[in-house]
């Protein structure tokens, strides 16, 4: 283990501008083995306990601006939609209707919400659409990491690394000391409802989509495509993922992932994606989102898009500043969520601001019981690997196994097994 981490900080970091085979395999198989020795949370179905793949609604905190009726109207909506506690809802007042924040204004705002914040939260949902900004840093990052001028570039260099690419971690305030977030963003109410609604929808959903790279002309903002293939070999049986040369793709209902490089992508509108897409174009101010010169995030999400990324100042075409689609789609398909899978793929997320459905988990394990005694697990895998189930009589262990363990492929999987004592504990791994 200490070997596989040693080997995924260098990748993480060492890898200016590509990442290589020996960067993305060391990386799945701690993902794995972290996976496999998680802290487990009591499945709701029964005394059978599950493997935690992301975030829950107890993790995460809403920040509301109360000066501001729409932010006060989604951050209601979406406490009710996924059951956020009372105690998660972080209030705040001050001016609206501006883009950016100034850092000492920020300042004040961020020491309220330390305030305020549980302890035991772990992420943030932002509800408003602007500000956006914070000086030269975007919103998501600034509540991450603090205002500090590192996370922001000079004369198009690099910036501050955050520890949280590419971790195995599924707590980052207690093991980075930083709560990534992401904006319930829209142009009004009913986009944000559409968008939470699309979020929850695709919990446990297994989506049976397909994810497009798309390689345009504009070689300066497709300078993701070095990547291409690689993820398309290391996703080969987990995902269908298309590599495209095209300006855009049209008319395509399956949409699961959609990476591109342009100013704007056109077409947007025959286009259908799936409960918990991610959708983004790298181009310099795609993170403006009111802005009236390149495309906006927003358009992804209000073409059906359930999260989404831009830059909020001209980052110049570094790949750390921008998703790397691989690791985005690889973390999701361990059953991370949205806003993990997201974070987890930027090297470098000072100026680029994440929005979207934070907790959208489709590829979460889901188990049900079909018939009295008679149990289905559904569980999605990037990696070949064993189920293995153990037994105790009580909830705390020890735990004994009690069948042959059942072999898991990589994509989706369906496992079917017995358990009828009402005194007894079952805990199932993999």
């Amino acid at each position: 283990m200490a070997v596989l981490y040693d080997q995924m900080a260098r990748c993480g970091f060492g890898c200016r501008n590509s990442i290589s085979a020996g960067c993305i395999a060391p990386l799945a198989i701690a993902l794995l083995l972290v996976l496999m020795f998680a802290p487990l949370s009591l499945h709701a179905q029964g005394r059978i306990q599950l493997p935690r793949t992301g975030l829950t609604p107890d993790d995460l905190g809403v920040i509301v601006n109360d000066s501001d009726p729409l932010s006060r109207q989604i951050a209601d909506y979406y406490q009710k939609a996924r059951g956020i506690p009372s105690e998660n809802m972080i209030h705040l007042r001050f001016p609206v209707g501006r883009d950016t924040l100034s850092r000492d204004e920020f300042q004040q705002l961020k020491a309220e919400i330390d305030h305020a914040a549980p302890a035991h939260i772990q992420a943030y949902a932002v509800a408003w659409t602007t500000p956006y900004r914070v000086d030269c840093m975007s919103l998501t990052s600034a509540l991450a990491f603090g205002f500090d001028e590192r996370y922001c570039s000079s004369s198009c260099g690099p910036t501050q690394p955050s520890p949280y690419f590419n971790s195995p971690s599924q707590h980052p305030a207690s093991d980075h000391k930083l709560r990534p977030s992401m904006m319930l963003a829209g142009v009004d109410f009913q986009q944000v409802k559409s968008l939470i609604d699309r979020g929850v929808a695709a919990d446990h959903s297994f989506p049976p989509g397909r994810a497009y790279l798309v390689v345009t002309a504009d070689k300066a903002r497709s300078v993701r495509a070095v990547n291409f293939e690689l993820a398309a070999k290391e996703l080969d049986r987990v995902f269908p993922v298309e590599i495209i040369e095209s300006e855009a793709i049209a008319n395509r209902r399956d949409i699961l992932f959609y990476f591109t490089g342009r100013i704007h992508v056109p077409q947007l509108d025959t286009l259908g994606f799936l409960p918990g897409a991610l959708a983004d174009h790298l181009t310099s101010t795609g993170g403006q989102l009111t802005g009236l010169g390149q495309m906006s995030s927003l358009r992804w999400l209000e073409a059906g898009a359930t999260a989404s990324y831009g830059t909020v100042v001209e980052p110049c075409n570094h790949l750390q500043k921008f998703p790397f689609p691989g690791i985005a789609m690889f973390h999701y398909a361990l059953g991370a969520t949205a806003i993990e899978a997201y974070w987890k793929s930027v090297a470098w997320p000072g100026e680029g601001v994440f929005v979207g459905e934070p907790l959208s988990q489709p590829f979460a394990p889901d188990l049900k019981e079909v018939r009295p005694g008679q149990f289905e697990l559904q569980i999605f895998s990037p990696r070949e690997t064993r189920l293995r189930i153990e037994r105790s009589q009580s909830a705390a262990g020890p735990f004994q196994p009690v069948a042959q363990q059942t072999k898991i492929r990589r994509g989706a999987n369906r496992v079917r097994f017995k358990f009828s004592d009402p005194e007894g504990y079952l805990r199932l791994r993999w």
